[in-house]
């Protein structure tokens, strides 16, 4: 068994055709899917889709690049939203540097938003961090400071560094098909040494598709090759890395358990 712990289900490649899709996943073992959203506009379309199939969950967030469009968002609106029953997670939230498609001041008011959110909750806060590593760890330990809430490093691809402080703060770590590709060398070495009980794996489809399918639109059914490239760097069977990441998914995604 795994679990899709970030997909786009309405994103165009997948919305087309999402039984097929989802189908298509659950004969390669892929037993549960966290759909996430990026903008407030797509967070009905997202709990649809949950609420539609019994193994796919969603989340409400604010991308970072969407940031700008958002900056009015309180934290009202996010509370409301995470009432509905399919809804269990935060995100993706987070800053990204390398566009700044967002200013960044404002990333980082509304990150800190979703973590108000998380922390009222109890519903886990699922991050994207690109080229800021420095801030996005500058905000995680202040806010942690202010109180305990459970978080999420999506598509980690950041230094052995951060991923270290994070771990520290009691954050789980997600791998994507980026992990297969040839020049991630250095992120094949975090990967091999992250806590057996901190580490889920996800596609974050239509994006990122692993070896062999690179080049191709990403589907959840790809969890799957990425889950065997991750056993094999642990020196595990793909049994026991789907426990383990299925375990770590519904310890840290409390609401979806239930």
């Amino acid at each position: 068994m795994l679990i899709d712990s970030h997909c786009h289900l309405e994103y165009e490649g997948l919305v087309e055709d999402q039984d097929g899709v989802l189908d298509r996943a659950r004969s390669a073992g892929i037993r549960g899917f966290l759909n996430i959203s990026t903008r407030r506009s797509e967070w009905e379309r997202v709990v649809g889709t949950a609420a539609r199939y019994p193994d796919v969950w969603a989340s409400v967030g604010i991308h970072p690049h969407e940031a700008d469009q958002h900056a009015d968002l309180g934290e009202a609106a996010l509370l409301e939203a995470t009432q509905h029953a399919k809804v269990v997670g935060i995100g993706e939230t987070g800053l990204d540097y390398y566009y700044d498609k967002s200013d960044r001041e404002v990333q980082q008011a509304l990150f800190r938003t979703h973590i108000t959110v998380s922390r009222k909750t109890g519903l886990p806060l699922i991050i994207h961090t690109r080229d800021a590593e420095d801030d996005t760890f500058r905000i995680l330990e202040d806010e942690m400071g202010k109180g305990a809430f459970p978080a999420l490093i999506h598509c980690f691809t950041a230094s052995a560094d951060f991923g270290s402080k994070v771990l520290d703060l009691g954050l789980s770590i997600s791998i994507s098909g980026i992990v297969t590709f040839k020049n991630a060398q250095d992120l094949q070495g975090v990967v091999a040494t992250i806590p057996e009980d901190r580490l889920l794996v996800e596609t974050d489809s239509p994006f990122l598709a692993p070896v062999p399918h690179r080049g191709k639109r990403c589907e959840p059914a790809y969890t799957a090759d990425t889950a065997r490239f991750v056993a094999d760097l642990r020196g595990i069977s793909i049994e026991e890395l789907g426990s383990a990441t299925t375990r770590n998914f519904f310890n840290l995604f409390k609401k979806a358990a239930a």
